[in-house]
């Protein structure tokens, strides 16, 4: 069966696997006896503390096929790392192989054809770098230290999704080493199960090498909305906030986050990690092009504590909020998308969000609609257009001794907003591994089915299954 697969059982068999890879790989081979062993197993959630027998540091595609090879004649467990920036620690297994890109840094522009071609262990902070040069961007996350390969696979949200789209709305190609070996360039025209499928439907499908993406002109400067609220007004300031959004423009990606006043020099002292409403919102076009009328309604939701609304690099607000999320602190996150944020439901909320744990957790409301609503429903395997919300539960900690009490807050505020749900779950925001069976069908919807076909199409055996079934 396919998804009968063991990890090497002894260290003899660890080694044989690490001495072919050795043979045949350019890149590095990292095995338990590396002085480079921890750090090659370490990702950016420090809840994730898994144990490899050997990482395959690839150079490049071939070394990709190469492990491909060697893993379909010894059948370890096998996880494939791009940035490493994913709650649920996917890119790491235990006692398997680890399919590393994470040195797989190629990015080239072509600001005539308005594309980008980006190696799988590209950060968006290191794309959007590059694109910014010619004024263009292809929508992505809002952390720039995240990869675009994960982020990508799982749909994408970003700071201008309702103008330009998810992060797979502007997939024009892709390059893919599937379970056989072979490397397979996938867009409509080729390969189009693997492209519909790679846009929006996780892992699992292979072993994504590098994404082609169309560009839009954005930059180098975006206007953005950004106001923080006292908290004790924070029920009116949410509702209003919820209307405000009914009425956006689809050149405007509104955004609400229950969380802390931010430690910035630029920010009285006395406010620092104490509770806030944060609403933000940014422009999709250019600043000078109706961008304040079209924000004025996401400053004007309540009482102000500050006002940082402005002109910004589209660099610097990308990278905004990386320093907020640092490598090795613990994360937890589940979320749901919603059709409706009632008033019972923002009570709700907000009840769930005055336990939060740690200052660094936090409550993120985004919205959809515009751009992403505009594809068609069946067009990805991003299964969730249609919704309006989506609403996340960040627990975010440093002591491990805290563990128990974050993730038990997480997991009880997002059963709590349950009911509300429109029945989805984000794919890159669905908890750990031990979620992924409970939310299978909310994170993939109607699409599950096709999923499983074309897996099975271009994995018989099931190389990739354990992938595919992590969130």
């Amino acid at each position: 069966m396919p998804d009968e697969q063991s990890a090497p059982s002894t260290a003899a068999a660890e080694r044989v696997i690490a001495d072919e890879l050795r043979s045949a790989l350019r890149g590095e081979v990292i095995d338990r006896a590396h002085p480079g062993y921890d750090e090659a197993r370490t990702v950016w959630n420090g809840l994730i503390d898994r144990h490899p027998a050997v990482v395959a540091r690839c150079s490049g595609t071939a070394d990709v096929v190469e492990a491909v090879r060697i893993a379909r004649e010894h059948r370890p467990v096998v996880s494939i790392r791009g940035g490493g920036h994913q709650v649920a620690g996917s890119a790491v297994c235990d006692d398997g192989l680890v399919i590393d890109l994470s040195r797989m840094k190629g990015v080239h522009v072509d600001p005539v054809a308005r594309t980008a071609r980006a190696q799988a262990g590209v950060t968006w902070g290191q794309l959007d770098r590059e694109t910014q040069l010619h004024a263009l961007a292809t929508p992505g996350g809002e952390i720039s230290a995240t990869g675009i390969a994960g982020l990508t696979l799982g749909g994408g949200f970003g700071f201008v999704m309702r103008t330009l789209g998810l992060s797979c709305d502007s997939v024009r190609s892709l390059e893919i080493v599937t379970a056989d070996g072979t490397v397979r360039t996938a867009d409509r025209e080729k390969e189009p199960d693997l492209y519909w499928a790679a846009r929006g439907g996780g892992r699992g499908i292979g072993v994504v090498t590098s994404f082609e993406f169309g560009l839009r002109p954005l930059g180098p400067e975006v206007a953005a909305a950004v106001v923080l609220h006292p908290y004790e007004h924070a029920e009116a300031v949410v509702r209003a906030w919820r209307d405000a959004t009914y009425t956006a423009p689809d050149t405007v990606t509104p955004e609400l986050l229950l969380w802390s006043v931010p430690a910035d020099p630029a920010i009285p002292r006395e406010l620092h990690r104490s509770p806030c409403v944060i609403a933000g919102a940014v422009y999709g076009g250019p600043p000078d092009d109706g961008a304040a009328a079209a924000l004025a309604p996401q400053r004007a939701l309540g009482p102000v504590l500050m006002d940082l609304s402005g002109t910004v690099p589209y660099v610097v607000l990308q990278s905004a909020n990386t320093w907020r999320f640092p490598d090795g602190e613990r994360y937890f996150m589940k979320s749901h998308f919603m059709d409706e944020l009632t008033d019972e439901a923002i009570g709700t909320l907000l009840d769930w969000d005055s336990r939060r744990p740690t200052p660094e957790s936090l409550v993120v409301v985004r919205t959809l609609g515009g751009a992403v609503a505009r594809v068609a429903p069946d067009d990805s395997a991003f299964a969730h257009r249609q919704a309006r919300f989506n609403v996340s539960i960040d627990a975010g900690w440093r002591d491990p001794a805290m563990d128990g009490t974050a993730i038990e807050w997480a997991r009880s505020a997002w059963d709590a907003m349950k009911r509300f749900s429109s029945g989805g779950t984000y794919v890159n925001f669905a908890g750990l591994g031990e979620d992924a069976s409970e939310l299978r069908g909310a994170v993939f919807g109607s699409h599950e089915e096709r999923l499983g076909r074309i897996r099975a199409a271009y994995d018989p055996e099931g190389l990739f299954a354990p992938a595919a079934r992590m969130p």
